[in-house]
């Protein structure tokens, strides 16, 4: 087995209705083809101390599992920083799957554009019956300019042209940010919004997630988008862009 030099960290929040789903997470994962002297560590944070998690899991070392009060998946992500161990962390709900080659796709374009902070992937649903469903308004492959995802989201009634469940960063431009907003929801989008605010990204056209809608997810629910908390939500994080915009905050990566 070849030495390992670098670590993808792979942030993962988890409440108890989406346990069940740790597995297939799990499988996608344990199949990723690693480019050679790279490999991942999956830290699995609890949104809550129930020690439910632990016994869902297998026998990994590459696997470390935290827990932690209740406070919704920005809080669980965050608390999950404390483990990171590398230069990139990715992003993987509890209910997704990534695809095949993935993570090699997220180190090779942020080893090939050292200006880029930020990778994102094509998605497609993967719904109930085992079918997926994909988007017709993904942009071009390549790079994103700074400000690009920020004009979009407010052309498009806050929806973004990239999808923040599919996010690799440089590990310094996640603890620069602070890591995911306090928000009840939305937090990866303001993650999103702010990253691409300081550094320029890239968005992979090959397919990097399956995400998955079930009854119990936690973006189908009606208080996701009760109309007043919502607009609270994109206010805050419209105001994060515009303050970050306004301090001239823009990262030069080495």
């Amino acid at each position: 087995m070849a030495c390992l030099t670098q670590v993808v960290s792979v942030i993962t929040p988890v409440h108890l209705p989406s346990i069940g789903y740790l597995a297939d997470a799990y499988a996608s994962l344990a199949a990723q083809d690693m480019p050679d002297g790279w490999g991942w560590r999956w830290l699995v944070q609890e949104d809550g101390r129930t020690g439910a998690v632990a016994d869902a899991l297998p026998d990994d070392p590459r696997i470390s599992v935290g827990v932690g009060r209740p406070g919704g998946p920005g809080v669980a992500r965050t608390l999950a920083m404390e483990r990171v161990d590398g230069p990139l962390v990715k992003v993987l709900d509890a209910d997704d799957q990534l695809t095949p080659g993935v993570l090699a796709r997220d180190i090779a374009t942020l080893t090939a554009h050292p200006s880029v902070g930020w990778s994102t992937s094509r998605v497609l649903d993967l719904l109930p019956d085992g079918s997926t469903v994909g988007f017709d308004s993904d942009p071009p492959a390549g790079p994103i300019a700074c400000g690009d995802v920020h004009a979009f989201w407010l052309a498009n009634d806050y929806r973004a042209p990239v999808h923040p469940a599919t996010l690799c960063l440089r590990t310094d431009v996640l603890f620069a940010l602070g890591g995911w907003m306090a928000l009840p929801a939305s937090e990866d989008t303001g993650l999103l919004l702010a990253a691409s605010t300081i550094t320029g990204g890239f968005f992979n056209a090959e397919t990097g997630l399956l995400y998955r809608k079930w009854p119990g997810q936690v973006t189908s629910q009606a208080a996701h988008r009760e109309p007043a908390e919502h607009a609270t939500r994109m206010r805050i994080i419209e105001r994060r862009v515009r303050a970050l915009t306004a301090l001239n905050t823009t990262i030069t990566l080495s």
